[in-house]
């Protein structure tokens, strides 16, 4: 089974950046269709951006332009840069994985197959 870790949240100030790392075990990230997801107490699940396998990205509307998600094969590892952090994007965001063996819904939970634990991201004003 894949594994998913993610780290590097924290709390920061309105305007600063973050760095969260996903690290994959027992499986190639590359492998898949790789996802940022983020939730926040008393709220729905939300979707923040996509890799697909190919390497084309996709972003929700909330954070395009500002959240920048990459890869490096090598680490086996996806990141979400984000910069410009406002208080609404306080969450704890976690990466999933898709089976690349049919179509794909980025917006849909439920087509992934594999989930991190989460890191908490905390934006104060």
């Amino acid at each position: 089974q894949v594994q998913l870790v993610e780290s590097g949240g924290g709390t920061v100030q309105t305007g600063d950046s973050l760095r969260l790392s996903c690290v994959a075990s027992g499986g190639t990230a590359s492998n898949y269709h790789m996802a940022w997801f983020r939730l926040a107490p008393g709220k729905e699940r939300e979707f923040v951006g996509l890799r697909y396998r190919g390497g084309n990205t996709y972003y929700a509307d909330s954070v395009k332009g500002r959240f920048t998600i990459s890869a490096d094969n090598a680490k086996n590892a996806l990141y979400l840069q984000m910069n410009s952090l406002k208080p609404e994007d306080t969450a704890a965001y976690s990466c999933a994985a898709a089976g690349a063996r049919g179509g794909l819904l980025p917006q849909d939970a439920a087509r992934y197959d594999y989930w991190g634990q989460g890191t908490q991201v905390t934006v104060s004003s």
